[in-house]
């Protein structure tokens, strides 16, 4: 009469315990929020919309309708030259709040707040 191998574990495992594992991995894994674009548009001299809300790492994409040359300056920040009729992109790297005007035509204003 042979006996079974007592050394030897035969425990199945269930078929859905990996794709389970798999799951709680990534449902509990930091994933970054993805980057957006915020279109501003410059037309009559004037940055539309007004007032914006992005976060770090989004890129701000200005374009001029105009027929004239404007820039996107906030002092001691930034500042982007925007040709008629083309367009020009920034992206943003750090929080706060910031205030920005054409150096060309300083009655152009606007505002970015970014968040973390």
């Amino acid at each position: 009469m042979s006996r079974p191998n007592s050394n030897r574990t035969n425990v199945a495992s269930p078929r859905w315990v990996l794709p389970l594992a798999v799951a709680f991995a990534l449902g509990t894994a930091s994933i970054p929020a993805r980057a957006e674009t915020i279109t501003v548009t410059i037309e009559n001299l004037v940055f539309s919309p007004t007032d914006i809300e992005a976060r770090v790492g989004d890129t701000v994409l200005w374009v001029n309708e105009d027929i004239l040359a404007h820039t996107a300056t906030a002092k001691g920040d930034w500042d982007v030259m925007i040709q008629p009729k083309k367009s020009a992109s920034l992206v943003l790297k750090k929080a706060g709040r910031f205030d920005y005007f054409c150096r060309f035509h300083p009655n152009m204003k606007g505002h970015i707040t970014v968040s973390p």
